[in-house]
């Protein structure tokens, strides 16, 4: 037994259940966005195939569905956020859903990746990008409702600190959430301002790609000096 682990003093160790803090290692610009991204976000998801919509939603969701979800997305009480490629195509979204009552300090995490961009920890920073502002919300309990195949989104909650609990081919995740500090609310107040400052610089250079563009397709194009005919 390490007698270093006999003298640690018992707030020094981490409770079943509670949230571990955010990764601050490496760093990953993420959006807020509002409703005028569900367009973005619809083309996202009907982007995934058929098996990436059944992990995201526990079933094979067509595009009706999926329409549906994303048009029923109550922006003015959950959060929304992305990340962006570099041409503003969504990389990956989540969706934090808060309960319907203010009796229900609980939220909800979903979190969807497109396949080009798997493997690269996204899916972490969104949760973590979440988990802060949920905090900062007065939320105690975070929720995550994942396949229990979906080992990425298990994963996820259990280095968060989740308790897991799995019945069939369903498991639920459960985080207990720390209350809000100056140090949570300065987090998301910097997280905030760099994801707009990396969204704002994303589209002017996608606006100056945009005016570029025409005018390099309408240059004439070099031709060659055909061959002289052999003798």
């Amino acid at each position: 037994m390490d007698k270093h682990a006999e003298t640690q003093p018992p707030s020094a160790v981490e409770k079943p259940g509670e949230w571990r803090g955010p990764d601050t290692s490496t760093f990953i610009p993420i959006s807020e966005i509002g409703p005028e991204f569900r367009p973005q976000i619809k083309r996202h998801l009907l982007g995934l195939d058929p098996h990436d919509r059944y992990l995201r939603f526990g079933y094979i969701a067509n595009d009706e569905q999926i329409a549906r979800y994303v048009d029923g997305i109550d922006f003015e009480r959950d959060q929304v956020y992305a990340i962006f490629d570099h041409d503003l195509k969504m990389l990956a979204m989540a969706h934090l859903a808060y309960g319907s009552t203010p009796e229900q300090p609980a939220a909800e995490f979903g979190v969807s990746v497109a396949k080009k961009a798997r493997g690269c920890g996204l899916g972490k920073r969104l949760f973590e990008r979440a988990a802060v502002h949920a905090v900062n919300s007065g939320v105690d309990t975070l929720y995550i409702y994942a396949l229990t195949e979906n080992a990425t989104m298990l994963h996820i909650a259990r280095r968060a600190g989740a308790v897991i609990e799995s019945s069939g081919g369903e498991s639920a995740a459960h985080v207990k959430l720390p209350p809000a500090t100056f140090r949570t609310h300065l987090t998301e107040l910097m997280a905030g301002q760099v994801g707009t400052m990396d969204f704002m610089m994303k589209s002017g250079t996608a606006a100056l790609h945009g005016l570029l563009t025409p005018k390099l397709k309408g240059l004439p194009r070099r031709t060659r000096k055909p061959a002289s005919p052999k003798v």
